[in-house]
């Protein structure tokens, strides 16, 4: 097994940082590419990233931590960040995020700190038995696919700008 909880967070801390400097102040342009119908934009990916700060990982660690397998925890609505997502600006939304996580991993650190709590198992609502220790590996997996989702999706803006080099472009090969 690979999990340290200190490696988690180093992953789950970067995150908002690398999201900020790759993203702030970009043209309207990159932000709100798609790299196909019904794919999100990076914008998009950031408020999916604010929901599951609010609705997500700490929620379910905490209820976890209280229920134990004698309920479900509730069901994430991976898509209910697209019913607010134009209330706010991109660089609104990264500050957000970022107060956010600084917040979850606080809490992160605060509810499981100990082998005890990481090996306490919970009820998914469609997976069954959890522990906590995969429910943070799986919140560290998440923001690195969103970060691959999102470089994917801007590279993606220039597949025909790049002409025969596409043809050396492994991120264009992907599909």
């Amino acid at each position: 097994m690979n999990f340290k909880l200190d490696e988690a967070i180093e992953i789950l801390e970067r995150t908002p940082r690398t999201l900020a400097s790759f993203l702030s102040g970009m043209s309207k342009g990159w932000l709100s590419c798609r790299e196909g119908e019904g794919a999100w934009n990076a914008d998009e990916v950031v408020g999916h990233l604010i929901e599951g700060e609010k609705s997500n990982w700490i929620p379910r660690l905490a209820f976890i931590l209280a229920e134990g397998e004698t309920k479900p925890f509730p069901a994430f609505d991976r898509y209910a960040h697209l019913a607010t997502a134009s209330e706010m600006t991109t660089e609104r939304k990264l500050e957000t995020f970022a107060a956010l996580r600084a917040d979850s991993i606080a809490r992160l650190r605060a509810l499981a700190s100990s082998e005890e709590a990481l090996e306490r198992t919970g009820a998914h609502p469609a997976f069954g038995t959890v522990k906590v220790r995969e429910l943070v590996s799986a919140w560290v997996v998440h923001d690195l696919t969103h970060l691959s989702q999102i470089v994917r999706t801007m590279a993606e803006r220039y597949r025909t700008d790049v002409g025969p080099w596409a043809a050396y472009l492994g991120i264009l090969h992907r599909k």
